[in-house]
């Protein structure tokens, strides 16, 4: 891949610490993916875009891989202390590739389109860079500690956003000559270089994630029109023979096993039909029936992902999980985290969207005798 090829450049190193999230803000959850897919998806899937590659943080592979599965972005590359230096690194790794443009954008801005991909493309027709822009609207003001100074010409001021499109060379050479400067963006890098740098209407929605707040106004954006979706699921299991049970995932030591045809896991079997009924998709019987030797023993993570798979095949997301385990002993609470964090990975959540409790009958009925668990559930879902 070499000579007259575009390659898109996606810088994803960043720490985001604005955000305040446990995640750096590009792998948080966006409408079911993380908010570096968005982006990745809109410029691998652009015809002009030969290629692309993610520039990421040296602790984050793992989060990329996630993010990343199932596309085919070039072998990403780790950024340095700055954005400057991580951009310069992620150039430096396509010389052997030579590209002819470079198309360098910011994993914070999830809702890019192709129709600006285009206008930045053609912008290079007549000037070695571009960069996408938006008017100011609001009066600006210089001012010092505190006391306005001046009030500034806006018509000449411009809101500046990417991908910042290059003629590779030029930005190549431009970074190389500006290592260990600080500058803002990849179009100053380029004015001190001396590089023209042209102007091209940007997109209002094309902004940058750096809040909650913008996560829930782009979420509102990619989902315009949601429909919420409740489901319920209850599932019983009798204690026989063994010395340990499954619940939400987790093998909990115990006197006694529980009796099923898979591995008996009330707290998954409660979920996945919670799940399945919010969706109108029947139970779990009607997908894994219990007189198929296949699900002979299995394990029930296996329902609950396949639960999962159907919200998502119909354009959908889970927004919560709330299981009630049901029983006298054993004791939940010393495994409940574990059993949030297994149900969690399970349907690709965070954590803080799935609940696990339990209660007791107070020694009432068939749970209260200890003579089995039962587990009821409720999902809440947006298609």
């Amino acid at each position: 891949m070499t000579g007259n090829t575009t390659i898109a450049l996606i810088m994803a190193a960043g720490r985001g610490s604005r955000f305040g999230a446990a995640a750096p803000k590009q792998y948080v959850e966006l409408a079911g993916r993380p908010v570096l897919r968005h982006s990745l998806e809109t410029f691998l899937k652009h015809p002009r875009i030969d290629a692309v590659r993610v520039v990421i943080h040296a602790d984050d592979r793992a989060m990329y891989n996630t993010a990343a599965s199932g596309l085919s972005p070039l072998e990403p590359v780790t950024g340095g202390a700055t954005r400057q230096e991580s951009v310069r690194r992620g150039l430096e790794s396509l010389r052997d590739k030579a590209p002819s443009i470079v198309l360098i954008h910011d994993a914070a801005r999830p809702l890019v389109d192709s129709a600006l991909i285009d206008r930045m493309l053609a912008a290079l027709a007549a000037s070695p860079g571009a960069i996408p822009v938006l008017p100011v609207a609001d009066t600006v003001k210089r001012a010092s500690n505190g006391i306005v100074q001046e009030t500034l010409d806006r018509q000449t001021l411009w809101r500046a956003q990417t991908p910042q499109a290059f003629r590779y060379g030029d930005i190549m050479a431009a970074h190389n000559a500006a290592a260990g400067r600080k500058l803002t963006d990849d179009a100053a890098v380029a004015e001190a270089a001396g590089l023209a740098v042209a102007l091209v209407p940007g997109q209002e929605e094309n902004f940058k994630v750096t809040t909650e707040a913008d996560l829930i106004r782009a979420r509102q954006l990619l989902v315009p029109s949601t429909d919420i979706r409740v489901g319920n699921g209850f599932d019983v299991h009798r204690f026989g023979p063994g010395n340990k049970v499954m619940l939400c995932g987790i093998e909990v030591p115990h006197t006694q096993g529980l009796i099923g045809h898979s591995d008996a896991d009330v707290g998954l079997h409660a979920l996945t039909d919670a799940i399945l009924g919010a969706i109108g998709a029947g139970d779990i019987g009607q997908h894994f029936s219990p007189s198929d030797p296949r699900w002979k023993d299995a394990d029930s993570a296996q329902f609950l992902s396949h639960a999962g798979s159907l919200v998502k095949a119909r354009g959908g997301r889970i927004l919560s999980g709330d299981i009630t385990l049901i029983c006298e002993r054993p004791k939940v609470g010393p495994h409940r985290e574990r059993m949030v964090a297994r149900v969690a990975a399970i349907l690709g959540l965070e954590p803080s969207r799935i609940s696990v409790k339990a209660t007791t009958t107070e020694g009432l009925g068939f749970t209260g005798r200890a003579e089995g668990i039962a587990a009821q559930a409720t999902a809440s879902i947006a298609l």
